[in-house]
């Protein structure tokens, strides 16, 4: 599978945001495999955070200076939010940028496969918890919602994914839908 998503991921036409009034961000979409079921890791932030208290987002954060790219960017936040260490992770690709419509962030995801079991070291302070959701619940089509909302009066498609008690809407929502059509596509290829 991971050669396959790898594949699907370099064939798409990736698309690329740049907006100076934004700040850049990204994050890890990580993929293991376990009890032969790919799932993903996501969090749910704390109420103590600056920003997107309580919601549910892949590990990431702000481009700082010292990163010397946003795939550094990512990693480190992940590092920090959740242990997972860089040299343990194999990106695979990327996905879209997309617009935070809560926050000003223009958002790359990048997609690695790491190892499981892994013992992963929550940093409290900004992660609830860690979910773990099979990829397969996830393309099952009867836990996504899908509406159009209006942003300063533009349409916007919306995505919400239902997983147990756990709703991913907005941003994380949308780079969740690009993955899981990666996915699907890498499925159809092996």
């Amino acid at each position: 599978m991971k050669e396959h998503l790898t594949q699907a991921l370099s064939l798409r036409r990736r698309r690329t945001i740049i907006d100076p009034s934004r700040i850049k961000a990204a994050v890890l979409v990580p993929v293991y495999s376990f009890d032969n079921q790919y799932h993903l890791l996501l969090t749910r932030r704390t109420d103590t955070v600056r920003e997107h208290k309580g919601q549910i987002s892949f590990p990431g954060g702000a481009y700082e200076p010292g990163d010397g790219s946003l795939l550094e960017t990512a990693l480190r936040e992940c590092a920090e939010e959740i242990g997972i260490l860089a040299g343990d992770t194999e990106v695979v690709g990327q996905l879209d940028d997309e617009l935070s419509q809560t926050s000003n962030y223009v958002i790359s995801s990048y997609v690695a496969f790491i190892p499981w079991p892994y013992e992963l070291k929550i940093n409290r302070g900004e992660t609830e918890e860690v979910i773990e959701a099979p990829v397969s619940a996830l393309l099952n089509g009867d836990c996504l919602r899908i509406e159009t909302q209006f942003v300063k009066a533009q349409p916007l498609t919306a995505y919400y994914y239902q997983y147990r008690d756990v709703v991913i809407w907005g941003a994380t929502a949308r780079i969740l839908k690009q993955f899981l059509d990666a996915f699907a596509e890498a499925q159809a290829l092996s």
